[in-house]
């Protein structure tokens, strides 16, 4: 992909993550994609760790938690509006939406999200109901 990138976000989403929030799709380059992730209130998403890629998040509106598991590491992070955090390669990690509100957040995948099969579920912090 060469020039400029220009997306404007989709009022229905465009797909369901792997780990079950709804996805919009935002603008895309040859290094790295963007998506809008919004999961219910009152939802907990699937756990999952991603094979070759890394995120970053910013949490836009409600709020929750993010456990996140990288070896020895092991944290769960309070999620309001104005927070980002990063998901390293090779990171498990669940969040939950806790308030009143939809959890909605922007993420950062670099390099560019290669497709479903990237992300492996996996054991989580919290129960989820299919």
């Amino acid at each position: 992909m060469t020039g400029f990138a220009t997306k404007q976000i989709s009022d229905e989403p465009e797909a369901v993550a792997p780990d079950g929030s709804e996805v919009r799709l935002l603008a895309a380059g040859p290094r790295g994609s963007m998506a809008h992730f919004e999961l219910a209130e009152g939802e907990t998403s699937r756990a999952v760790i991603h094979k070759t890629v890394e995120e970053l998040w910013f949490f836009t509106a409600g709020e929750g938690e993010m456990w996140r598991k990288l070896g020895a590491q092991e944290s769960v992070t309070e999620l309001v509006p104005g927070l980002s955090i990063s998901i390293p390669v090779g990171t498990a990690f669940q969040f939950r939406s806790t308030g009143e509100e939809p959890l909605q957040a922007i993420a950062v995948t670099m390099p560019p999200w290669p497709g479903e099969a990237e992300a492996q579920v996996v054991p989580g912090k919290w129960p989820v109901e299919d």
